[in-house]
């Protein structure tokens, strides 16, 4: 049976909520595939409180003992103890739980391969307090499933955006982009686009690093040097990448009508544009890997945390694409 998991990331913030929100709402039946929350049943019962909302916990021992979801019943799995239930502040003592969790999530995804990994939002600012190499939940998952490459994506019903480089300081990004990566990154972005997203023959468009694409080497060499000699390659590959664009222009409708993913090259360049198009109806997808994993695009929003005011539309889209991408 296809079965989602949920890890809600940080406790103190809107992950908790938009899972208890959505589970006393219509949409809980409609999703059509049980949805099982990684959490501490008492962080639930604390957050339901104070948000007013009525569910009841089904406490499983495993997955399979799910059932089809039923409104305001939310089937819980508890895999570690949060030891700070409060909303908006950080606290150091709930890394490690929120890290279990996320862990417990990854490994049942691996194993199970009709059961998709939906995450919530984590504070990488409180992860790295006890784990100084963390970066993200890509990174985290790649290692964890031992892929050899990742690719972040993310999309809504107006365009895809993918990222060469995600979670670096910028100075970094132009040493960082070889044509090795370039290869690699695309060839994942092509071949998921064909396995998760049944596009015959994507299209897809490869943003320069530097202001109009370089202008000729005008205005740094990256493009000439690695960028296009990538493509070259590519297309020998019979891969429809296009030559470096510029982004301040790639984004236009007529362009956006002839692309099915962009190839950004570094986080900054391609996340506002999404963003700004698609806020709360978007969704992270992390490629390359061997489970398919769908996030929110937004962050842990402390200062609404319990409020009953977050917005539930992204994990609404994240949990529909996952069911959509289980084989």
């Amino acid at each position: 049976m296809k079965t989602i998991v949920y890890s809600p990331g940080e406790p103190s913030g809107i992950g908790v909520d938009l899972i208890i929100q959505l589970c006393s709402s219509a949409f809980w039946k409609e999703a059509g595939i049980p949805i099982i929350c990684i959490a501490d049943p008492r962080l639930i019962e604390d957050r339901a409180r104070l948000m007013n909302k009525k569910i009841r916990i089904d406490l499983l021992k495993e997955i399979d003992d799910c059932k089809k979801n039923i409104f305001g019943v939310l089937q819980v799995i508890n895999i570690s103890k949060c030891s700070n239930t409060k909303p908006g502040k950080l606290y150091k003592s709930n890394a490690s739980y929120v890290l279990e969790n996320l862990k417990y999530g990854i490994e049942q995804s691996l194993s199970r391969k009709k059961t998709a990994l939906v995450t919530g939002p984590i504070s990488k600012e409180n992860v790295i307090s006890i784990n100084k190499k963390f970066s993200g939940h890509t990174e985290y998952i790649q290692e964890l499933t031992k892929s050899d490459d990742v690719l972040m994506l993310l999309g809504s019903d107006k365009l895809r955006v993918a990222i060469a480089t995600t979670h670096i300081p910028l100075k970094k990004v132009s040493k960082a982009i070889t044509k090795n990566l370039i290869l690699s990154k695309v060839m994942i972005l092509n071949n998921e686009l064909k396995s998760k997203f049944n596009i015959k023959n994507p299209r897809i468009k490869l943003l320069g690093l530097n202001p109009h694409a370089g202008e000729g080497g005008k205005i740094g060499s990256e493009e000439s040097d690695i960028l296009i000699p990538a493509v070259k390659e590519l297309r020998k590959r019979k891969i429809n990448v296009s030559m470096p664009i510029s982004a301040d222009t790639a984004f236009t409708t007529k362009i956006l009508k002839e692309t099915d993913a962009y190839m950004g090259m570094f986080h900054d360049q391609v996340l506002p544009v999404i963003k700004a198009l698609s806020f709360g109806k978007s969704i992270n997808i992390t490629l390359g890997v061997p489970i398919v994993r769908t996030s929110v695009d937004h962050g842990v929003a402390l200062d609404i945390a319990g409020s009953g005011k977050a917005d539930v539309s992204s994990l609404k889209e994240a949990i529909k694409a996952a069911k959509k991408i289980i084989k």
